[in-house]
């Protein structure tokens, strides 16, 4: 519920009409807002419509004498002034009633000017029926009409454009910095953004922005030569060395290249660092100058380093922010993982979602308590439950379930490292097998409404022990979804995550401390990258397109698949970090091939050749029609896979996962591939044969 009230304390006449999205609110709290209405005038807006009202009637008068000097008629220099004055009085009324007045000088800007043109029409077309009423314009000359308009605009905007040019923040001339201690730099983007980086630089002087602006690269050709604010056009993004050049012959060699577009692709992006890496150039971005935009006063600009976020090459997606926040709102949501990467972060947007009730639960107890701090110090107000768990336990997920009740549930709890996995087969069996069929069961057992479960690239044709288990955890929850029960599940699949923990990005950043060699399995290989918050945003949303109650492909077991863009080589990667630390590959840090790992391919891939893909109304998400079996053939075989894996019994777990997963072509074949028909039908040997130990395979 939320009051709101005037100033002086009075109930407002409009509370029915009031907005009730107070952020953070929530139904059992009482929130007060208190808003200024007052209408009072300072003496800053009475000296405004005093002046425009004088100014008004002088225009007026002005036109009177020059209508009738022109003609050689000299009535004097107060003829007709009963009706100059009267069209001030006018004026003033239409100043007020549409808030010229309101504006400050120092700030005018092109919207107030375009104010005052809209003002003095509109003064004008309502003065002229007045006056006819009054005297029938006898004596009064049409042709003053015409004249004084123009008078009017330019007396009204002329002492506002001197005001700021003199008292104001001088934005409107040019950019002039020529202390010789600034740093010369050179900007790239838009005329628009940079025009837009001059006036926040110029505005800040040189204690909020230390950089001297000796030039500018324009988006395109045609520009190149003219002036943005005294700034020369230099060159295009397509001839920086030459605008560089150009940029130095004026005897201030720039250092550094400021990207001022916000929306600069990465594969632009990817071409100014190589091009910036041979000029010696540093290459960083600007902040993002809608603060500007929208008028508000900053107290310095700050740059920032390109990063490997800003080479993905991938357009921000438009997001249903209001369909994801209804998704959670004043729900009681669960997060198996809170604490990994994945978890984490979607820890922290449902939790901007105003849950009712937020659950956490992790196995390590190190990242449950990293994630609980986080959410007592940015969320305060937030209910929320941190469990020590494990999905591996079908009791105790049963029991949190059970006593929690929640709502939605997102499962993110997996093992996920390739290589530890293919030496722990059974146990990435039971963490991202069993661990996934324990939450699902557990919530259809307590109605949970629905059930997220996050998958991975590398369960496409998988070659690892990590990706085949996350095929099957998807084959369990497909079973579960074609059967149309209260709870849906939803399934998204992605690739990898920059900068997760144990991914390339931690790997290579250490070595480059260590002083290199940067390792790469392959000179071919490729990957699929995201970063961590668009990957979780596009979970959400995906999680809002499978439980609509709408949704086109509800309940028939689709997978949600996250568009990742073009596949990044892993070379290019490890090239790009070195030139980002400002060093020259092979040179100065060296790169070295290792060779595959186990269960490792070449290239990955976001759908099956036989899963057939489907649009979706979002961009950024599609959707692979299922290739799906039923309840009666996985249960058995989740059985006895769960028992071989309890028992350790790696010939037989290898036997399981081909039979669910009949494209499996990786992990230790030769403990299997002599003897074994990996097509084998789902049921298997009832007896199975002692393990076998690693050694021998």
């Amino acid at each position: 519920l939320c009051f709101v009230a005037h100033s002086d304390g009075k109930p407002a006449p409009t509370f029915p009409e009031c907005a009730l999205d107070v952020r953070g609110g929530r139904g059992s709290r009482l929130h007060m807002v208190k808003v200024e209405t007052s209408k009072s005038l300072t003496p800053q807006m009475y000296m405004s419509f005093v002046h425009d009202g004088v100014m008004a009637a002088l225009a007026m008068q002005f036109a009177i004498w020059l209508r009738y000097a022109v003609s050689g008629v000299d009535h004097g220099i107060l003829y007709l002034w009963q009706a100059s004055a009267f069209y001030g009085v006018v004026s003033m009324a239409v100043f007020i009633a549409m808030g010229v007045h309101r504006s400050i000088w120092r700030y005018t800007s092109f919207d107030d000017l375009t104010k005052i043109l809209r003002a003095v029409t509109v003064a004008s077309v309502i003065f002229v029926p007045i006056l006819f009423l009054i005297t029938r314009l006898e004596e009064f000359p049409r042709s003053v009409l015409i004249i004084q308009w123009p008078l009017f605009v330019l007396l009204v905007s002329s002492s506002r454009i001197v005001t700021r040019i003199l008292i104001g923040d001088n934005t409107t001339t040019s950019f002039r910095q020529n202390n010789a201690n600034l740093v010369p730099i050179l900007i790239a983007g838009s005329a628009e953004q940079s025009e837009l980086f001059l006036r926040m630089a110029q505005s800040l002087g040189a204690d909020g922005f230390p950089y001297r602006v000796v030039g500018i690269i324009g988006d395109d050709s045609s520009s190149v030569g003219h002036d943005i604010r005294g700034v020369r056009i230099f060159g295009d993004l397509n001839s920086v060395p030459l605008a560089f050049e150009r940029a130095t012959r004026t005897g201030q060699v720039p250092q550094k290249l400021v990207i001022t577009d916000p929306e600069m692709g990465g594969r632009q992006v990817s071409k100014l660092l190589d091009v910036c890496d041979d000029l010696g150039l540093a290459l960083a971005r600007a902040p993002r100058l809608g603060d500007l935009q929208a008028g508000e006063r900053i107290s310095g600009l700050e740059l920032r380093s390109v990063d490997l976020r800003d080479l993905l090459g991938r357009p921000q997606k438009v997001l249903d922010r209001n369909a994801m926040k209804a998704l959670v709102w004043e729900k009681r949501v669960l997060i198996t993982g809170a604490g990994g990467t994945i978890g984490a972060e979607l820890t922290r947007q449902v939790a901007e979602l105003d849950p009712c009730h937020l659950i956490v639960v992790e196995n390590s107890e190190h990242n449950l308590y990293q994630i609980d701090l986080e959410l007592h110090e940015k969320f305060r107000d937030l209910p929320r439950t941190a469990l020590l768990g494990d999905v591996r336990d079908a009791t105790q997920m049963s029991n949190i379930l059970n006593r929690l009740k929640p709502q939605i549930v997102f499962h993110a709890a997996a093992l996920k490292h390739v290589p530890i996995v293919e030496d722990n087969i059974a146990e990435g069996l039971l963490t991202n097998v069993i661990g996934t069929q324990n939450v699902v069961d557990a919530s259809l057992a307590n109605d949970v409404e629905a059930m997220v479960f996050i998958s991975t690239d590398k369960a496409v044709n998988p070659t690892s022990v990590m990706g085949a288990t996350k095929r099957i955890a998807e084959l369990y929850c497909q079973a579960q979804d074609v059967r149309e029960l209260p709870t849906r599940f939803v399934i998204v699949r992605f690739g990898n995550v920059l900068g997760s923990t144990g991914s390339v990005v931690p790997l290579f950043q250490r070595q480059l401390k260590q002083g290199g060699p940067l390792t790469v399995t392959h000179p071919e290989v490729t990957r699929y990258f995201m970063t961590t918050r668009e990957a979780v945003e596009l979970v959400l949303q995906a999680a809002t397109l499978g439980t609509s109650d709408d949704a086109e492909h509800a309940a028939d077991g689709h997978i949600y698949v996250l568009d990742m863009g073009k596949p990044v080589r892993i070379i290019d990667l490890a090239t790009r970090m070195i030139q980002l630390a400002g060093l020259k590959p092979h040179e100065d840090i060296k790169i070295e091939f290792t060779g595959l790992r186990p269960g490792e391919k070449l290239h990955e891939s976001l759908f099956h050749e036989q899963e057939k893909l489907v649009p979706t109304d979002t961009t950024g998400i599609l959707l692979a029609t299922p290739r799906v079996l039923t309840l009666s053939q996985l249960l058995p075989a989740l059985r006895e896979l769960e028992d071989a894996a309890r028992a350790r019994h790696e010939t037989l777990l290898y036997d399981l996962i081909r039979a669910l997963v009949p494209e499996f072509e990786g992990g230790r074949q030769a403990a299997t591939a002599a003897t074994k028909d990996h097509t084998r039908p789902l049921q298997p040997a009832a007896n199975p044969s002692p393990p076998v130990d690693r050694m021998d395979q």
